[in-house]
């Protein structure tokens, strides 16, 4: 068990797959068995369903002429005091049109004559949505020992008990004394569930010659999800006899909806007769449940058993019971969501130190994380693994790196923000993980495939079930005369639980969602300033302006990509001593300050040789060798063309870029130019290429930002920008761009245009 409380995702029974009402019930089926519309009710009283205001009895048990001495017949379509007298029915109503919350009002007592003697009725009032009204009459045996008012003063120093319960064990064994001492059952429980609704026995009192079966555990399959939906709706529960005969209720279906009667809320209410079984070959004559809740969710019962015979505890009493459970529900509240305030003030504080440590862009987001205090301080693992910005720290003892990205792959693939498990071999069976290395896991999913994730080794817990949880078929082997029990009896039968980890407690996901929230700020923060700095230093090195040429036309135009995603584009055109023009234009491969610092070595190394003399495809082998030899991992794109502005001779050559456009009048081609490899391939010569560009001719450069779009093939774009070159007549890169642009794009967009007028 956790410190935490538990959390059970789906609501308990919330639309259970329920066989159809008057299917015979066995032990495949009693798990989907409607028991909120059983039909009948237990024969110690009498049940009446009325419609409002004209309390005319639309339903009514028939054991009517047995405790009541009137017939079926006689009191069905007529007004309740045919049934109970008109004294007693003028009771009944002015409380029903009285009060709204009838509970407060049950029982009322009241004395009706039956077959001319007068016996005493506790009356039990329960009005559901569209005015109708259940009545339930039961007799009451004995003396009444209080009513709903003064429940309080009947339990008064049982709730002091409880108040001054230092601990959840004091609060559960007083719970259990106190209301073993109230209603007289045989044995009382606290009964606990865990996350999956498996229950442990957490308390117990009873009689001195009973065995215990204080720490045993039950599996969720002993109390179905329907009966647990039943259990948040009506609060107490008895069975007074497992061998009544259920009295059927007449008629069954409601005319009005043609719908099984729903007796959610009947006190009366008959239960399944699988459950009676059950209850018979543990030698339990009468039960009595008892809800606990956590904000109206099912979080454990009170269960009551007597073995000396039926047991009919009356209902002031019961209701002093329920009273103690919804004490002991508010004290388990309060004392749970005092113990996780702890603990989150104490997470919350580690969290201020770790921000704290984020913050310092001088040191990365990994080493800040395992610092003092760490990620093991906050979050309690054998291991911690974090991979933030491509720096892969650890700490503890963590798997092997191939079982890391594993176990990270599946926790992205979970689609969540977070994943978890205490149970990594169930998940990944294919594996084969050794649980002493990792048998839990926590991790946490950050943008662009980081993450940070816990480690939790195997621990070995033993489990004291009452009888083997998994050995159903037990149940059916024990012989004719024994069907069902509970697991042939409630001997301790001892599981070891291997390949799990301490489960990860609320505490503990809670704490590593907030991390996560601030983990994401400071990687956007700082990312923000990455792109910032990438982009300053990009813009520094495209040039301020470019020449100013006497006869020919030169333009240039620089577009970012949208979403300050710095791309790796650079132009650059510069005059030479002789007169002669340069122009370049690259893409650098990648995005961010490391594009754009690549883009900055090779731009200047380019440069420097151009204007030292080299011819293009001399100055392309050049730049090739010392990209692979100081900038290893570079990968660029470039056309360097040195152009005659007296005979418009051009000398160029490529290295993997798109082949720039030669617009002549009334035709658009490729220009005649070899393409050889990229920037950063090994063993590649470069060829020159050589050609005159005509007066009215122009030479268009561009890069993959103006051409490509998502989703569509290359030569559409390349196809696309022809088509606007040949519509545009004489044109600025600016217009071009204009011409071309899509709205928002993914890359950045460099456009140069160089045109020889006409002499």
């Amino acid at each position: 068990m956790t410190d935490d409380w538990p959390n059970p995702a789906p609501r308990a029974g919330s639309d259970p797959d329920l066989v159809p009402a008057g299917t015979p019930i066995d032990l495949d089926n009693c798990a989907r068995e409607p028991i909120h519309i059983p039909g009948s009710i237990q024969p110690r009283g009498v049940l009446a369903v009325l419609r409002e205001p004209a309390l005319e009895v639309l339903h009514v048990s028939s054991n009517v002429h047995e405790l009541l001495g009137c017939t079926v017949e006689s009191v069905l379509g007529r007004h309740l005091s045919a049934l109970i007298g008109s004294e007693q029915a003028d009771r009944i109503q002015q409380a029903a049109s009285t009060f709204s919350d009838l509970r407060q009002r049950n029982p009322i007592e009241c004395v009706i004559d039956v077959a001319g003697q007068p016996r005493p009725f506790d009356v039990i009032l329960h009005r559901d949505p569209g005015r109708i009204l259940l009545v339930e009459l039961e007799i009451a045996y004995g003396e009444r020992p209080f009513s709903f008012p003064n429940t309080y003063q009947a339990v008064r120093g049982s709730v002091e008990e409880l108040n001054r319960a230092a601990t959840l064990t004091e609060l559960y064994d007083t719970a259990a004394r106190a209301v073993r001492d109230l209603t007289g059952f045989d044995r009382v429980m606290v009964y606990r569930y865990d996350a999956q609704y498996n229950g442990e026995v957490v308390a117990e009192a009873k009689r001195e010659d009973l065995n215990s079966f204080l720490g045993l555990h039950y599996p969720a399959s002993d109390i179905p999800a329907q009966a647990r939906a039943l259990y948040e709706k009506n609060w107490i529960r008895l069975i007074s006899d497992v061998d009544y005969t259920p009295t059927p209720v007449v008629p069954n279906i409601d005319p009005a909806s043609g719908t099984p009667l729903d007796l959610t809320y009947a006190t009366l209410r008959s239960v399944s007769p699988i459950h009676l079984e059950y209850l018979r070959n543990m030698g339990v004559h009468a039960s009595m449940s008892i809800s606990l809740l956590r904000h109206g969710r099912l979080w454990g019962l009170i269960a009551c058993h007597h073995y000396a015979g039926p047991h009919l505890p009356p209902f002031g009493t019961r209701a002093a019971a329920e009273f103690l459970g919804s004490t002991l529900s508010l004290r388990l509240v309060d004392r749970f969501e005092g113990d996780l305030l702890e603990k989150r003030l104490a997470a919350q504080a580690l969290l201020v130190k770790l921000t704290a440590a984020t913050l310092d862009d001088r040191e990365s987001l990994s080493a800040a994380l395992l610092g003092a205090p760490d990620l093991l301080d906050l979050v309690p693992a054998d291991g911690v693994v974090v991979d933030i910005q491509g720096d892969r720290r650890q700490r503890g003892s963590v798997p092997p790196p191939e079982i890391v990205a594993a176990v990270t792959a599946w926790a992205r693939d979970a689609g969540e923000e977070i994943a978890s498990s205490e149970c990594l071999p169930e998940e990944l069976p294919a594996l084969g993980l050794d649980p002493q290395s990792a048998a839990g896991a926590l991790a946490l999913n950050l943008p662009d495939g980081q993450f940070v994730v816990w480690f939790r080794r195997e621990v070995l817990r033993s489990v004291d079930w009452g009888g083997d949880p998994h050995n159903k078929a037990i149940a059916v082997n024990e012989g004719d005369e024994v069907r069902l029990s509970p697991r042939k009896s409630f001997d301790r039968w001892r599981e070891i639980v291997h390949q799990r980890s301490e489960p990860w407690a609320l505490s503990e996901t809670s704490s590593a969602e907030a991390l996560r929230r601030q983990l994401v700020e400071s990687l956007y923060r700082r990312t923000r300033g990455a792109l910032r700095l990438a982009e300053t230093l990009q813009r520094s090195l495209l040039p301020e302006s470019i020449p100013t040429l006497a006869t020919w036309q030169l333009s240039a135009h620089y577009e970012p990509a949208a979403g300050d995603n710095v791309g790796g584009d650079w132009y650059d055109a510069f005059e030479l001593r002789d007169g002669r023009l340069i122009v370049l234009i690259g893409d650098v491969a990648g995005h961010g300050i490391t594009a754009a610092g690549t883009m900055a070595q090779l731009r200047n190394a380019l440069r420097a040789q151009l204007f030292a003399g080299a011819a293009p495809a001399d100055a392309l082998t050049q730049l090739n060798d010392f990209c692979l030899h100081m900038l290893r991992t570079a990968f660029a794109t470039v056309i360097a063309a040195r152009v005659d502005l007296d005979s418009g001779l051009v000398e160029t050559a490529c290295a993997g870029h798109l082949i720039p456009y030669l617009k002549e009048p009334g035709a658009v081609v490729s220009a005649p130019i070899r393409l050889s490899p990229p920037i950063g391939v090994r063993g590649v010569t470069y060829e020159p290429s050589a050609f005159t560009l005509a007066p009215g001719h122009e030479l268009v450069f561009y890069s993959d930002g103006l051409v490509e779009r998502r989703g569509e093939v290359i030569d559409d774009g390349l196809d696309r920008l022809a088509e606007t070159l040949g519509g545009l007549g004489e044109a600025s890169a600016s217009r071009i761009w204009t011409a071309m642009a899509p709205g928002d794009t993914e890359d950045d967009v460099t456009i140069i245009i160089l045109r020889r007028p006409v002499n």
